[in-house]
């Protein structure tokens, strides 16, 4: 931690693995403290340990990000045992792929529930810890799918939603000291992608080469890739940087 960054209570939610537990490591080792809400509970007690074992300082909540009053303790929680939240990411997510004809109503309210109810749930609870502080730094894990995604128009619309609610989030909470920013990763290889390639009938080491062979830097992403962007705009030298989105995703994106 540099002299010039100062100790936070951050908020990571999907944080028991992926993306969500290395941004929750990496916020920690950048000095913060750091809520690890995930529904996974025991998983998520699990990214916690980790954090505690290298000098950290960590909290694991269990909690349903798409449920207000679950989402309401939970925060009420992280405020009574860490503090008061003034850095969150919203990075819950889950993938219900098919193409449109095939897609349940189901499938489509529970990817809307998770990446967008959720993200509004939570950024709705910390922004009044964030008033009050005069600081607040709101990161939404949006995606390239954003762009649009063959099998994925239901994980499309929802992360491009969250550029939408990310850039009026900027626009109205930014006077009281908050930033909001979105990250948009492109492939990046975690449990979530590997079930891709497993549903799709590609061993994983496949399916990541074939992806490689089409990103301008030649590998795909780590969640640690992910992490470093955040790290960026939650910190104390990004207060002129509100309503971005951040393609990680090894080249440029049309």
């Amino acid at each position: 931690m540099t002299s010039t960054t100062k100790r936070r209570i951050a908020v990571v939610t999907g944080a028991a693995r992926g993306i969500g537990a290395a941004t929750a490591e990496r916020l920690a080792a950048d000095g913060h403290a750091v809520a690890v809400l995930d529904l996974d509970a025991a998983a998520a007690a699990e990214t916690a340990r980790r954090i505690a074992d290298n000098g950290g300082r960590a909290l694991a909540v269990a909690a349903d990000v798409g449920d207000e009053a679950q989402v309401t303790a939970a925060v009420a929680r992280v405020t009574e045992e860490l503090g008061a939240p003034t850095v969150l990411v919203n990075n819950a997510g889950v993938l219900r792929d098919n193409l449109l004809f095939k897609m349940s109503a189901s499938d489509w309210d529970t990817v809307m529930d998770v990446h967008l109810r959720g993200a509004f749930l939570m950024s709705k609870a910390c922004q009044k810890h964030m008033v009050d502080a005069g600081f607040g730094r709101i990161v939404n894990l949006s995606s390239s799918s954003a762009l649009g995604n063959r099998g994925q128009a239901n994980y499309a619309a929802a992360k491009a939603g969250l550029q939408g609610f990310t850039k009026t989030l900027a626009l109205e909470l930014g006077k009281f000291g908050i930033t909001a920013n979105a990250v948009a990763p492109g492939f990046v290889a975690t449990d979530m992608t590997a079930a891709t390639a497993a549903r799709m009938g590609i061993a994983f080491e496949q399916f990541k080469e074939d992806c490689a062979a089409g990103i301008p830097v030649r590998r795909v992403g780590v969640p640690e890739d992910v992490a470093e962007a955040v790290s960026f705009f939650v910190g104390e030298r990004t207060s002129f940087v509100s309503g971005q989105v951040l393609y990680v995703a090894g080249g440029p994106l049309c």
